[in-house]
């Protein structure tokens, strides 16, 4: 290994991946001097195609979650003292050919996190729907009030991390709710967080694996928890906020459902009512 270059390491969170591992890595490992593959307790081939092909694989014994996932590929990259860490989904939805665009800040010691955005930049993405992307946005945009930061796209799993930050931010979250967490303790460490613009395509995700509205449930768990403890005396303002959020997150996905299928899922349409009634009186009652 040349000393004068930094060591990266691309880390794969995988969970029964085994139609898209083999690309992610082969593409991967071109621009990485290392990959990593967590398998998070797969029952199909994934851990097994990508060892094949040459990847680290860590395995996990049962399905635990995304933010286990990632806590583990920290733990690994620690482990080959890696010098940069880049994360990239093994579904495929985010391009290996851009894994140079997030490592050139840290090179260049410009950053400590640089966050692959899909909302800077000139760069058309690719099937976003409307309701994910209000989903996306309003997350951010709490998470922004929280952390304190400047961002366009909290919720991107597509990140690189210098050795620094490798070494201090520490995963608590189980689920999807990791991805703000790494933003809270990375601002909370002071560390420099930019984004730079990348395409994501969700053409042909699995929609029982990548199911936008439970992930983004996910995500707003995971924040809320990790807000009552950096901000305790603000948590039932944040915990409005939230439950505003996912009223909203819910009313959208509800109205486009019944734009396409004419069918209007009842359930679902008065947990979003509840929800945003509960979330103005939540935000009313901390500003009285």
């Amino acid at each position: 290994m040349n000393k004068n270059r930094p060591f990266v390491v691309a880390c794969i969170p995988a969970y029964e991946e085994e139609k898209t591992i083999a690309r992610v890595v082969l593409q991967a490992q071109r621009y990485v001097d290392r990959v990593v593959v967590c398998d998070d307790g797969s029952g199909d081939l994934t851990a097994e195609i990508a060892e094949r092909l040459g990847a680290d694989v860590v395995r996990h014994e049962r399905n635990m979650g995304y933010g286990s996932a990632l806590r583990t590929l920290f733990e690994k990259a620690r482990e080959l003292n890696a010098d940069i860490m880049v994360i990239l989904d093994a579904d495929g939805q985010h391009d290996p050919r851009e894994i140079p665009k997030l490592l050139e800040p840290i090179k260049k010691v410009e950053a400590d996190v640089v966050i692959g955005s899909r909302f800077i930049g000139k760069q058309k993405q690719q099937s976003t729907s409307a309701y994910r992307e209000l989903g996306i946005k309003i997350i951010t945009a709490l998470t922004k009030r929280i952390s304190g930061t400047n961002i366009s796209d909290a919720t991107s799993g597509f990140r690189a991390y210098s050795r620094r930050a490798i070494q201090l931010i520490n995963i608590t979250e189980q689920g999807m709710g990791a991805t703000t967490e790494i933003i809270i303790r990375a601002m909370k460490r002071r560390l420099k967080v930019i984004e730079k613009p990348v395409i994501v395509t969700y053409k042909g995700l699995d929609s029982s694996t990548y199911n936008p509205v439970r992930l983004g449930l996910d995500i707003i768990t995971g924040t809320v928890r990790v807000a009552s403890v950096k901000h305790p005396f603000l948590f039932f303002k944040v915990l409005g906020i939230i439950t505003l959020t996912l009223g909203l997150i819910l009313g959208v996905w509800t109205m486009n459902t019944y734009a396409a299928t004419q069918q209007l899922i009842t359930n679902v349409a008065l947990i979003s009512i509840g929800s945003i009634i509960a979330g103005l009186l939540l935000t009313r009652a901390r500003q009285q």
